[in-house]
C-alpha cells in the first residue's frame, strides 16, 4: 500500500510540474486617459479569464516581457516601431477628433487668427501632430504659431502648469490635444471660448491596441488576445449604444467626473476596427514622427508590416 501511494504522488507531482502554467493576459495602458476605458469594461464584464491591466503603454511591451497588449495612440505606435519591427497593431480603442480651444480675447475667431500664437500641445505626439495637420489646412506652418508645452488636466481644480489654467491665465493662446484638457479649458473661459473641430476630419487620434510577432505566435498568448479583442467588442458596443451605462465607470477609471465625460463623449469613436485608411495615415504620420526619433521615415512596404488584420478577423468569426 505504502509503495502505491508513494506511485501516486510522484504520479501527481509530476503532473502538477509539467501541467501548462495558467496565464493572466497583462496589458499595459495610459490610465490617465479616457481611450483606455473601453479595456476596462471588457475585463470587468465580458471576458471570461483574468486580466491585468498596468499603467504604460506599447514601449511597456519591450520594457516588460509579462505584458501582453500595450495601447497608446497611433504617435507612439509609429515610435515603438522604428526600433522594433516585431510590432503588430491589431485593431482600434478608440477614435478620437480632437479639438481646438482659443480665447477670443487673444483676437481668435478663426484658424488663420492663430498666426502668431502661443498654443498648448504635448511636443512629440498625437497633440503636436494634430496642430501641424489641422493649421497647415488654412497654410499655416509650424514657424508661424508657438507650441508651448504643458500638462493636461483631467478635472477641476487644475493645477499650475495645466494648460487649462495656462489658457484661463492668459500664458497661451489655445490648446489643441485629447479630452478633456480642451473641454476644460473651454469651461475656464466661457463665453471667450472659441472652439475648432471636432467634426473635422483631418486628423483624429487611432488609439489602438499593439503586440507583438511573438505573442500572436504563440497559440495560448493569440487565443486570449483574440478572447479579449471579442469582449472589447462587447464593451464598445455599450460605449455606442448606451453610454450611460459606463460613462460613470469610465469617470471613476480616469479620476473625472460623468458630466465632464458627457460633455467629450461625442467627439469619441468607440469601434474595435481596423481603419481602412490605417496604412496611409501611418505613413504620413511617420513622416512626423521619424524626425523626433532620430531616423528617417520608412517607406510604406515596412510600414505595412505593423498592421496585422488577422487577429480581429479571427475575433470577429462566429
Amino acid at each position: 500500500m505504502m509503495r502505491l501511494l508513494s506511485i501516486i504522488h510522484a504520479v501527481i507531482f509530476s503532473a502538477v510540474l509539467t501541467a501548462p502554467l495558467i496565464h493572466s493576459l497583462k496589458i499595459a495602458s495610459a490610465l490617465g486617459v479616457l481611450e483606455w476605458t473601453p479595456e476596462l469594461i471588457a475585463k470587468e464584464d465580458y471576458f471570461k479569464g483574468d486580466v491585468d491591466i498596468v499603467n504604460g503603454g506599447i514601449a511597456s511591451l519591450y520594457s516588460d516581457p509579462t505584458v501582453d497588449l500595450g495601447s497608446n495612440s497611433e504617435t507612439q505606435l509609429l515610435l515603438q516601431f522604428g526600433s522594433h519591427k516585431n510590432l503588430r497593431t491589431i485593431g482600434t480603442v478608440a477614435e478620437v477628433y480632437y479639438r481646438i480651444v482659443a480665447n477670443r480675447k487673444s483676437e481668435i475667431s478663426s484658424l488663420m487668427d492663430l498666426r502668431g500664437k502661443r498654443i498648448g500641445a504635448v511636443r512629440s505626439t498625437s497633440s503636436e501632430y494634430f496642430i501641424q495637420v489641422y493649421l497647415a489646412t488654412v497654410g499655416l506652418k509650424p514657424a508661424d504659431y508657438t507650441i508651448v508645452n504643458g500638462l493636461g488636466c483631467l478635472q477641476e481644480p487644475c493645477g499650475a502648469g495645466t494648460f487649462p489654467t495656462m489658457l484661463r491665465d492668459g500664458k497661451i493662446d489655445a490648446i489643441g490635444m485629447w479630452e478633456p484638457s480642451v473641454q476644460l479649458g473651454a469651461d475656464a473661459l466661457g463665453s471667450d471660448a472659441v472652439v475648432f473641430g471636432g467634426n473635422q476630419t483631418t486628423y483624429r487620434e487611432i488609439y489602438n491596441l499593439a503586440t507583438t510577432a511573438e505573442k500572436l505566435n504563440d497559440a495560448k498568448t493569440r487565443d486570449e488576445i483574440v478572447q479579449f479583442l471579442r469582449a472589447l467588442k462587447q464593451a464598445e458596443n455599450i460605449f455606442r449604444s448606451d453610454p450611460q451605462k459606463v460613462i460613470d465607470r469610465a469617470a471613476e477609471a480616469v479620476k473625472t467626473n460623468g458630466t465632464l465625460l458627457e460633455a467629450v463623449w461625442p467627439v469619441h469613436r468607440w469601434d474595435v476596427h481596423i481603419p481602412s485608411d490605417m496604412l496611409d495615415v501611418l505613413v504620413d504620420e511617420d513622416k512626423f514622427v521619424a524626425p523626433n526619433s532620430g531616423r528617417q521615415a520608412l517607406p510604406r512596404e515596412s510600414i505595412a508590416t505593423l498592421i496585422d488584420s488577422s487577429v480581429l478577423d479571427e475575433a470577429l468569426q462566429i
